[in-house]
């Protein structure tokens, strides 16, 4: 006599894993990744690494430069105590090959893979727990402003230049018109209703505007209003970029 009994058994894994993505204006993203030991034991991490899909690379920045040597900010702790919780950043970057097609990214989007390498007790075999990244494209509507280029911190009330890119989404051309509007803690420098153009569709244009700001800190850059001559209809571009503005140091010792 033979008894043949199928058992299965739910296995949850140890690590509990949170991810989140942070669009920029310049084709590139960031991922926060933050995994929690939630059993009641420890939990040894071997390797923690991200495999981005076809159109990006990712570069992590999970290390600090201590006399000239990237080390880790964890040091050489491995483990994760219960309820013990770590985080990880990654930058990823659109690929120059699918940097024109940036724009014709709609929905769900498949953004590669993260793989977490651990194992409960030293000696024993690792596991494999591996975490699919999806992201939702945001919506950029017949027309995309964007910055190519821009500097990370800024002088109080001195103007500096700004590199700006727009795509046009939609089936149609466009006739643009740009005008450039003040606010409490901006200056455009320049004058304002410069007529830019044709741009056909799928097709981008950029060019350079010249600001100044009056309050420090952490400001934002809004203002820009563009155009549309054959529907009369205006697209406007308000805290496109984060700016850090400094005091001016002449005068002080």
């Amino acid at each position: 006599m033979f008894l043949k009994k199928l058992c299965i058994f739910s296995f949850f894994p140890p690590l509990e894993v949170k991810t989140k993505f942070y669009n920029s204006e310049m084709n590139d993203l960031f991922l926060e990744v933050q995994i929690q030991n939630t059993s009641s034991s420890t939990v040894f991490i071997q390797k923690v690494s991200l495999e981005p899909s076809e159109m990006y690379t990712g570069v992590e920045l999970n290390t600090v430069n201590q006399a000239g040597e990237d080390e880790c900010p964890f040091g050489t702790r491995t483990f994760l105590q219960s309820l013990e919780g770590r985080q990880y950043l990654y930058h990823l970057q659109l690929k120059q090959e699918f940097s024109d097609e940036s724009g014709a990214i709609r929905g769900l989007t498949e953004m590669g893979k993260l793989d977490i390498v651990w194992k409960r007790n030293l000696g024993e075999m690792a596991m494999l727990q591996t975490i699919q990244l999806e992201r939702e494209a945001p919506g950029y509507g017949n027309m995309r402003l964007s910055l190519e280029t821009i500097p990370d911190t800024v002088i109080l009330e001195e103007p500096f230049c700004i590199t700006c890119k727009i795509t046009n989404h939609s089936n149609r051309k466009m006739k643009l018109v740009l005008k450039m509007c003040d606010t409490d803690s901006i200056r455009w420098c320049g004058s304002s209703g410069r007529y830019l153009g044709k741009l056909p569709p799928s097709s981008t244009l950029s060019f350079t505007l010249t600001l100044l700001h009056l309050q420090l800190g952490l400001q934002s850059v809004s203002g820009i209003r563009i155009t549309d001559k054959l529907l009369k209809k205006t697209y406007a571009f308000d805290d496109v970029a984060k700016v850090c503005v400094i005091p001016s140091m002449v005068g002080r010792k």
